[in-house]
């Protein structure tokens, strides 16, 4: 027979989780929204770019860089891009980026590679305070490459220190123009080290004259506290004051929304002003006419 404490102690704890759960539904500013997303999650209802609008999507914000970013590379001509993962980890996210991909090339005249890049074996040792090593530890997000690897269908992992790999990459792959980046390597050197990828001696071809990135590691919470001198955001500030015509810059345009998503926060613009094609106009005609109505 069961422990009658237990199953009280147990009942009292499911209580207050449906309270909990009651409390977050009525202090979220939009309940009604939330709750047709979770719905739209899970039934599918009109397109995908219907649905990845509203944010109906797993990672949206995985969908939103590639999606755009194949959008510009079909208003330039090219017909071919890659998308690139900096910190693969288990591989949700490039098993995620694949379903997008999927999507996208069937709306847009686009084929997308991905390209996944990880040591395999997890974290490195964090140089110093820049690392965080008060939030992340050496040997964290171990992948297990040979499922991963079984499981993909068309990304290529890149395995190895990204010091070296980014280095090789061109040579080794000649990718399509890049076109999406997403940064999840946690550390300040290894962002560092990847953001190198920029600096390479490829040609310009090789990357689109803007490139949407993603940054997962510059919001945190109370415990990496970040800041601008530690971790992604230092990375990104120091590639910033060591560049001319290469900068990166948030994405202000997503902050006009009515709804800022959080992840809204952690997109950012790479822009080459110096590229070939920065100029190239990719605009509409109707956005640039202003004639005077009813002539």
């Amino acid at each position: 027979m069961a422990n009658p404490v237990s199953q009280s102690a147990r009942k009292t704890l499911a209580i207050k989780n449906i309270l909990y759960k009651i409390l977050n539904t009525l202090l979220d500013p939009y309940p009604h929204r939330s709750f047709v997303i979770h719905l739209a999650k899970k039934y599918k209802p009109g397109s995908y770019e219907q649905r990845l609008r509203i944010g109906a999507v797993e990672r949206p914000h995985y969908g939103y860089c590639v999606y755009h970013s194949a959008k510009l590379a079909a208003k330039l001509g090219i017909k071919k891009i890659s998308v690139l993962e900096f910190g693969v980890a288990g591989g949700n996210g490039l098993l995620n980026l694949e379903y997008h991909i999927q999507e996208i090339e069937k709306i847009l005249p686009v084929k997308i590679s991905v390209f996944g890049f990880d040591t395999g074996s997890g974290l490195p040792n964090p140089i110093d305070f820049r690392d965080l090593p008060h939030r992340f530890k050496q040997s964290s997000y171990k992948m297990d490459i040979p499922a991963l690897r079984a499981r993909l269908q068309k990304a290529v992992l890149v395995i190895g220190n990204v010091k070296d790999t980014t280095t090789n990459f061109f040579e080794e792959f000649d990718p399509a123009p890049i076109a999406a980046i997403l940064f999840d390597l946690d550390y300040y050197s290894s962002t560092v080290e990847a953001l190198k990828i920029f600096d390479s001696n490829a040609n310009e071809n090789y990357f689109l004259p803007r490139v949407y990135c993603y940054f997962d590691d510059v919001l945190g919470t109370e415990v990496e506290l970040y800041n601008d001198y530690v971790g992604e955001r230092l990375a990104i500030r120091e590639f910033n004051q060591t560049h001319t015509t290469k900068k990166i810059s948030i994405s202000y345009h997503l902050l006009k929304h009515r709804v800022i998503e959080k992840w809204h926060h952690r997109i950012f613009i790479y822009h080459d002003f110096a590229h070939n094609r920065y100029n190239d106009f990719v605009g509409s005609v109707e956005e640039n006419d202003l004639s005077l109505e009813g002539e």
